[in-house]
């Protein structure tokens, strides 16, 4: 089982190129990332940092863009934690556009739990594994 996202991109997400701006690409996955906390995990994400004081910062990025993303696209961002450590674990991104199946970016991210209060890395909690496991793969 994965997570999927839709993502448009908008006019001010665009380069000079008329391609969208890299960095906005790597803003999509995160709004991917924080739609799964929400809607497959169940906790909204600005909850989990407000609330249980636990964030997962990204510490690791591999992407390959496969082909340019423009203005009007929408973005479908799948999920899949092929990977599982103590406190780390690996988010695969895959996107595409609209119908296509074929990804257009591929983003592999290493994120690590930490205490907000203390930036120091800490065991992914029990609830939170049995959830990222529905989502392995990759």
């Amino acid at each position: 089982m994965s997570y999927t996202a839709a993502v448009k991109v908008r006019f001010g997400d665009i380069d000079r190129a008329g391609i969208a701006y890299y960095p906005n690409l790597f803003h999509y996955f995160h709004i991917a990332f924080e739609e799964f906390f929400e809607e497959f995990v169940g906790i909204p994400y600005p909850r989990l940092l407000d609330e249980q004081r636990l964030g997962f910062p990204t510490v690791r990025v591999e992407t390959d863009f496969l082909s340019p993303v423009k203005y009007g696209d929408t973005l479908r961002i799948g999920i899949t934690i092929p990977r599982m450590g103590r406190s780390s674990a690996e988010f695969l991104f895959s996107a595409a556009r609209g119908s296509e199946t074929s990804p257009c970016i591929r983003s592999r991210q290493t994120v690590v739990a930490v205490d907000l209060g203390t930036l120091r890395p800490v065991p992914i909690p029990e609830s939170l594994r049995r959830i990222f496991a529905r989502c392995a793969g990759g």
